[in-house]
């Protein structure tokens, strides 16, 4: 059993992690749902729902309980593992903005958060991660027009908050592929838009991030029918790569290996028919002249 105290990701994905663990100590325990509900008093369906991250919190006694049933009796593994669910239950600091937030994006931050990777095809917009604040004022303000301009205030507030995980000590790794289209949409005028590509140039600069520009003349390619998705990759052996794709109503959250796969494939075939990331730079260069 392996669960770290200071595992420096977001709190629902810790939860995730603790889960499977769970699950794990369960199957070698040799024990079903059933008997492992009936261990804490609970049904199996709520096991499942445990197992699967799918609770808002974790009971520590709960926890203990089942480690305790699951044969775990070192105690200082179950003192650890018991840290690590102290450290689930927090709330992520995003949840100071929930007034301005859908409760589905709640889940799309933790990932992006605790990832160490994030790779993403944009068909539309610039990435959040990449956005200036002006850009993304004028984008935010364009997808809500009947928002209250604090409210507007607001998510531009969290946007930049995001950000900041790019100037971690230890910043994800961060490959974008956009479309041409995102660069020529005028979005909040000329002079939005010139900031805005100084910006791209800029962090195109930092070695944790590449961009990428699948230009119009290229024609056709992979992710021309998907629309924008995200493919996060995680430190912890317990989860696989997930996939994130994005409604005007919610979201999609993809793990099964078989849909992944598509997915990451999608973005190196991508990577591949688009410009190189040596020249990305150029190009916007190029670009921002013509603003």
């Amino acid at each position: 059993m392996t669960a770290e105290t200071a595992w420096g990701g977001a709190p629902p994905v810790l939860r995730m992690i603790l889960g499977r663990q769970l699950e794990e100590l369960r199957t070698a325990a040799g024990l079903t749902y059933e008997q492992a509900g009936a261990a804490i008093g609970v049904s199996h369906s709520t096991i499942r729902r445990l197992e699967a991250a799918k609770v808002a919190r974790f009971r520590l006694a709960d926890v203990e309980k089942l480690l305790q049933t699951y044969g775990v009796t070192d105690h200082h593994e179950i003192d650890t593992f018991l840290q690590s669910v102290r450290e689930a239950n927090k709330q992520g600091w995003w949840h100071t903005y929930r007034d301005v937030m859908p409760d589905w994006f709640a889940a799309y931050l933790s990932l992006e958060q605790a990832a160490l990777q994030i790779r993403a095809y944009e068909a539309q917009f610039v990435h959040g991660l990449l956005q200036t604040e002006s850009y993304a004022r004028a984008l935010l303000g364009a997808g809500n027009p009947h928002a209250p301009a604090a409210a507007t205030e607001r998510r531009v507030a969290l946007r930049m908050h995001r950000q900041e995980l790019l100037s971690r000590k230890v910043p994800p790794r961060l490959w974008v592929v956009m479309d041409e289209t995102v660069l020529r949409w005028p979005v909040g005028g000329a002079a939005v838009m010139r900031e805005q590509v100084d910006h791209l140039i800029e962090v195109n600069r930092l070695p944790h991030v590449t961009l990428q520009i699948m230009p119009f003349e290229n024609g056709p390619h992979p992710a021309m029918r998907a629309g924008a998705f995200h493919v996060f990759r995680f430190k912890a052996s317990e989860l696989p790569d997930i996939v994130y794709l994005n409604g005007l109503v919610g979201a999609v959250y993809l793990d099964k290996e078989d849909d992944v796969v598509v997915y990451r494939e999608a973005l190196d075939r991508l990577g591949a028919q688009s410009v190189p990331a040596s020249k990305t730079e150029a190009l916007l260069g190029a670009i921002r002249k013509e603003f």
